[in-house]
C-alpha cells in the first residue's frame, strides 16, 4: 500500500520540465494575453500481451492528482458535528487552509490529508521525448523495458496516432504506439527507474475485461487508456475473436 506524508507544497520557480510562460498576441483585432506551462513530448504504448490476452497498464502516484483530490476536499461544506448528550455545543469542522510552504506536520493534521489512493492512477507504459538522440521508437521501447519488463525490437512497434494534451495549458504532443508481447519477452518485474524516482506497479487487465474498465468511473485512468482500448476493439478484437466486453 501506498504510504504518503510529510507533505509541504512550494512555488516552483525552477524546473526540467515545466516552465510557466505568457504569450501576447493579436487576435481578430484584439490584444490577448494567455498563460501556457512548455513542457516535453511524450509517447505512450498500448501493451497487449498474446499469452494472456490481457493489456498491460502501469499503476503509480501522481502527485497532481493527489493535490487536486485535496483541493476538490477541502472545498466542500463543512460537516456539522453532532451535539452530544451532555448537551454539547455543534461545531463544524473547518476547512484546512492553504497548504502552501507547509508540511502537513505544520499546517494541516494528518487526518485532513486524502489517503495516497487519491492520487493513484492507471495508465499506458509511457514516457517523455527528451534524448534527441533517439526516434520515438525507440524511446517508447526502452519505457516499455524499463517500466513493465518487456524487451520488444523498437521495429515491431505499430503507431496509432498523436495527438495534442492540455491544449489550454501545455498543448504538448503524445505519440501512441501499440505493442504485442508474449511471455517470452519478459525480462524483467518492470518497475521503472529507481534512480529517477519512479515507483511503477505493472497491471494486466484481461481483454474481455478491457471496456468495463474503461467505461468504470470509479476506476481512476488516463484518457489514452480510454481511447488505445476503444481502438483496440475497433481495429484488432476481430484479429483474437474475443469480446472487449462492450
Amino acid at each position: 500500500m501506498e504510504e504518503i506524508n510529510n507533505i509541504e507544497v512550494t512555488p516552483c520557480t525552477e524546473s526540467d520540465y515545466l516552465k510557466p510562460l505568457r504569450v501576447h498576441y493579436n487576435q481578430n483585432g484584439t490584444k490577448k494575453s494567455w498563460d501556457f506551462m512548455r513542457t516535453h513530448d511524450s509517447v505512450s504504448v498500448l501493451i497487449f500481451n498474446t499469452s494472456s490476452h490481457c493489456f498491460v497498464l502501469v499503476k503509480q502516484f501522481r502527485p497532481a492528482v493527489y493535490m487536486c483530490e485535496w483541493e476538490r476536499i477541502k472545498t466542500q461544506p463543512p460537516k456539522s458535528a453532532e451535539k452530544t448528550e451532555e448537551g454539547a455545543s455543534e461545531s463544524a469542522a473547518a476547512a484546512p487552509e492553504s497548504p502552501e510552504g507547509q508540511s502537513a506536520s505544520e499546517g494541516e493534521s494528518s487526518s485532513q490529508w486524502p489517503p495516497a489512493s487519491a492520487g493513484i492512477t492507471y495508465e499506458l507504459c509511457a514516457g517523455l521525448v527528451d534524448k534527441p538522440d533517439l526516434s520515438l521508437e525507440e524511446i517508447a521501447r526502452q519505457e516499455v523495458l524499463e517500466e513493465c519488463g518487456y524487451d520488444v525490437p523498437a521495429s515491431k512497434l505499430k503507431r496509432i496516432t498523436s495527438y495534442r494534451s492540455g491544449v489550454g495549458v501545455t498543448g504538448a504532443k503524445q505519440t501512441m504506439f501499440y505493442a504485442e508481447v508474449s511471455d517470452d519477452n519478459c525480462v524483467s518485474a518492470g518497475g521503472g527507474e529507481p534512480k529517477e524516482g519512479e515507483l511503477i506497479e505493472v497491471v494486466k487487465v484481461p481483454l474481455h475485461e478491457a471496456m468495463t474498465f474503461a467505461y468504470d468511473e470509479r476506476i481512476p485512468k488516463t484518457m489514452g487508456v480510454i481511447f488505445s482500448f476503444i481502438w483496440f476493439h475497433n481495429n484488432m478484437s476481430p484479429k483474437y475473436k474475443i469480446s472487449t466486453n462492450v
